[in-house]
C-alpha cells in the first residue's frame, strides 16, 4: 500500500510521516530536500532556478514512485509527485517564475510519468494557516527557508486548497493549526483514530 502525506512548507509532513511509520510499522519515504543541488540557489533567485529545481524534484519523485510501485511493503511518502506539479509548478508559473515553454516541457514529462504509475491509495492532507506555517518555519530554523515570502506561501496554500478540492482519490484532511502531534500523544491519537477508521474501519 502507498500512503502519501501532503501539505505546505512547514505543515509537519516529515514529522507526521516519521511518527506514522513508527506507529504502524510502515516504511517511510522522504523527499530529497537536504541534497537537492538547486534549493539554496532557488530561494535566492526563484525565476532563474525554478525549472531546474522542479525538474530535479520531478525526477527524484518519479524514481521514488517507481520504487514504491515495486514494493510489497506499506510505504508512507513525505510529499507526492502530484504536489510538485499541481502546487509548486503551478504557483511558479502563476508568479511568472516559470516560462510557458518550460511549463509545457515539464507537463509533457509529468504526463508521461503518470501514465506509468498510480497515485497513492490514501492521501493525508495537512491543512494549515499561513500563521501556523510561518511559526513552524521559523521554529525549525533552516536558513534557506527564512527568505520565503508570505506571498509565496499564500499562493501555495491557495493551490493546495484548489487541488484538494478537486482530488478524486481517497483523501483524509487533517487541520493542524490546533494540533501538536509531535509533542502531544492525545493529538497524535486523534490522527491515528482517523486513519484507523479510513483504512481499517476501526472506531474508538
Amino acid at each position: 500500500m502507498h500512503i502519501g502525506v501532503a501539505g505546505n512548507i512547514g505543515s509537519g509532513k516529515t514529522t507526521l510521516t516519521t511518527l506514522l511509520a513508527s506507529h504502524y510499522g510502515w516504511k517511510p519515504q522522504f523527499e530529497s530536500v537536504t541534497f537537492n543541488p538547486y534549493l539554496e540557489d532557488y530561494y535566492k533567485d526563484i525565476p532563474r532556478w525554478s525549472y531546474n529545481l522542479e525538474t530535479y524534484f520531478l525526477a527524484q519523485r518519479f524514481k521514488d514512485l517507481l520504487e514504491i510501485s515495486r514494493s510489497k511493503e506499506t510505504i508512507i511518502q513525505d510529499r507526492t509527485l502530484m504536489e510538485g506539479v499541481h502546487i509548486f509548478v503551478q504557483n511558479n508559473r502563476e508568479m511568472g517564475n516559470l516560462s510557458e515553454r518550460d511549463y509545457d516541457t515539464y507537463m509533457q514529462l509529468y504526463s508521461l510519468m503518470m501514465s506509468m504509475v498510480r497515485p497513492p491509495e490514501l492521501l493525508i492532507y495537512l491543512k494549515s494557516s499561513i500563521e501556523h506555517l510561518v511559526a513552524n518555519i521559523q521554529k525549525r530554523g533552516r536558513e534557506y527557508e527564512q527568505s520565503i515570502s508570505i506571498e509565496y506561501l499564500s499562493g501555495l496554500n491557495r493551490h493546495y486548497e484548489e487541488w484538494i478540492g478537486g482530488y478524486k482519490g481517497r483523501l483524509l484532511v487533517i487541520e493542524t493549526d490546533n494540533l501538536d502531534f509531535k509533542n502531544n500523544p492525545a493529538d497524535f491519537e486523534k490522527i491515528t483514530d482517523k486513519i484507523d477508521a479510513e483504512l481499517f474501519g476501526l472506531f474508538k
